[in-house]
């Protein structure tokens, strides 16, 4: 009787207990495309917080990969979606146990930042991404693309790899976000 009635009022009291916070569904929050000097260039803002197996991996010297990707599609009425652009840009975080310092780069380019936060924030704010040239593009046409940001496992390191397939921690990305955009000129820029 007295087991019974210490089961029900668990059960009772659970909502009460707290539950670990879960972060925020990664998310693109924002998206601007524009046109400088013939160049498709994108501006976006994405929610993306890391897990604690991630932060922890992080910690640990993992170097951690970040990929954008892009597409951007003109409708055809007689066919399927013509695809103009199809692009990826990939980020680096990694830290030096030896020196104790975090780097983020792009490429070649890598710059020193305080901590994993600062290197996460470079991802979260992307700015002046070229995508490419709007030579291919018309002026008038209405254009559609899609974006998205995921931790690319298939750089990681071999045994994180497998790892990535096991389980979903390693697995984060934002889904894919729609925009919009014509072109007006050449000169004046998307809108």
């Amino acid at each position: 009787m007295m087991l019974r009635l210490l089961l029900v009022l668990m059960l009772l009291c659970s909502p009460f207990l707290g539950e670990p916070a879960q972060a925020a569904s990664p998310a693109v929050t924002r998206i601007e495309p524009r046109i400088e000097r013939d160049r498709l260039l994108i501006d976006a803002d994405v929610d993306f917080e890391l897990n604690n197996q991630l932060r922890d991996a992080a910690q640990r010297g993992v170097p951690l990969y970040f990929t954008a990707d892009a597409i951007i599609t003109r409708h055809r009425w007689w066919w399927f979606d013509r695809t103009e652009v199809d692009t990826q840009m990939t980020w680096r975080i990694v830290y030096n146990a030896l020196t104790r310092q975090w780097r983020v780069g792009v490429g070649e380019l890598t710059l020193p930042v305080s901590s994993l936060d600062d290197a996460m924030d470079v991802m979260r704010r992307i700015r002046n991404w070229d995508v490419g040239s709007t030579e291919g593009l018309d002026v008038g046409t209405h254009y559609t693309g899609q974006m998205r940001l995921r931790l690319d496992t298939a750089l990681l390191p071999r045994p994180f790899q497998v790892n990535a397939l096991n389980n979903s921690s390693w697995t984060p990305a934002t889904p894919w976000a729609e925009f919009e955009f014509s072109i007006s000129s050449k000169q004046d820029g998307a809108q």
